[in-house]
């Protein structure tokens, strides 16, 4: 399975997971760009639930037997900003005000060799005061 293949399938995961845990999912990879420029960021999925918009960044991985890695530790400070950036525009296009509800929340999960998922879900995980 390419990685590729595997981003998918994680984000189908998350998006399961999400609807039984009674979101409601608003738009799924979105990306903003400056005019026609290079892409600033992407949204795997937004949802939302209780009145609060969530941004989720869905990070997938293969377990590897004896890694201590896990898929959160690949949302680092450069990709969380590009993430709020993101989240702003995603607001902005959508006439939002800023100052509405709303987070940005990671899905990590671990894939283990007979494809069981292992979902750990970290709800507002990004500061972007």
């Amino acid at each position: 399975m390419s990685s590729k293949q595997l981003g998918i399938l994680g984000e189908q995961i998350a998006e399961n997971y999400l609807k039984n845990k009674g979101y409601q999912i608003l738009d799924k990879n979105y990306s903003s760009r400056i005019s026609t420029g290079p892409k600033i960021g992407e949204i795997d999925i937004v949802a939302k639930k209780n009145d609060i918009i969530s941004f989720i960044e869905v990070k997938t991985l293969r377990q590897a037997q004896g890694e201590s890695f896990s898929p959160e530790e690949k949302v680092d400070f450069g990709k969380q900003r590009k993430l709020v950036k993101t989240a702003e525009s995603w607001l902005m296009k959508k006439k939002i005000p800023l100052n509405s509800k709303w987070q940005i929340n990671v899905i990590a999960i671990e894939l283990s060799l007979n494809k069981k998922a292992k979902i750990n879900h970290f709800e507002n995980a990004i500061s972007y005061c």
